[in-house]
């Protein structure tokens, strides 16, 4: 149990790696520092809107129209931090408390 404990842990973290990745670029295109015609930086934003985009689409119909301010990143790191920390606790750690 252990085992997968650990392995659902690292998805999660990587999955949050990857939002982070997707927010900072939406940014950087945003404020155009980044050319999105470049193939490097186009095809690491499909790929990022592919695995975020979903998860984000959900969230963000349940967020009030903040006009430019998307929150959905925020909520879903946060979501993710607080399934890391109870896999933390009563998968891989039980008996630490």
């Amino acid at each position: 149990m252990m085992a997968i404990g650990n392995l659902i842990n690292t998805v999660i973290w990587l999955y949050t790696l990857v939002l982070i990745v997707h927010v900072v670029l939406s940014w950087l295109t945003a404020f155009n520092v980044v050319n999105t015609r470049h193939p490097l930086v186009n095809g690491i934003g499909q790929i990022t809107y592919r695995l975020c985009e979903p998860a984000l689409r959900r969230i963000r119909r349940f967020l009030p129209n903040l006009g430019g301010l998307d929150l959905s990143p925020v909520v879903l790191i946060l979501v993710l931090q607080f399934a890391r920390n109870l896999i933390m606790e009563y998968i891989i750690y039980p008996n630490m408390m």
